[in-house]
């Protein structure tokens, strides 16, 4: 497969989801804009709603991730490396505390960069600075997700 150029892949990332999530029959509503932190929005038959971010990657590493930000939210990595047309995508589930654990870990390795944690649970990179403002988020690797991998039942279980 071509590269996929950066909106499409986004867009195919959150369709992608919505797809995997329907032959699970749970529903998915996309939402649409660029200015967003929810791709989509799913929910049962009694009312449990959970908010989606789908983050799509062809390369290394999903770059610039801002996270998670609170326990009605989820965020689905859709990994489209080395994939051909006819190929399904690899997927990665992260709940609040997955993500919160990752962050715990980027701490971790790296100590001296003056690594900041802000109030929507988003890297702050105070000694990375670009035009007067410091870097937010961070790349991850399959390596730092590898035990999320097609976790679907998380879903569900959030739902319930």
């Amino acid at each position: 497969m071509g590269k996929i150029n950066r909106e499409m892949l986004g867009i195919a990332s959150e369709f992608a989801v919505a797809s995997e999530l329907g032959r699970r029959n749970i529903y998915a509503q996309p939402t649409f804009g660029h200015q967003k932190r929810t791709d989509l929005l799913i929910f049962d038959d009694t009312g449990n709603l959970l908010r989606v971010e789908a983050k799509g990657k062809q390369g290394t590493q999903w770059p610039n991730c801002k996270g998670i930000s609170d326990r009605n939210s989820i965020l689905v990595l859709v990994d489209y490396a080395d994939k051909d047309d006819m190929e399904r995508p690899d997927f990665y589930i992260l709940t609040l505390d997955d993500w919160l654990a990752f962050l715990d870990g980027v701490l971790q390795r790296f100590p001296d960069k003056g690594i900041e944690i802000d109030a929507d649970n988003c890297p702050v990179w105070t000694k990375q600075v670009k035009d007067g403002k410091p870097y937010k988020g961070c790349g991850i690797t399959i390596k730092d997700v590898a035990q999320h991998k097609e976790k679907w039942e998380t879903i569900r279980r959030l739902l319930k």
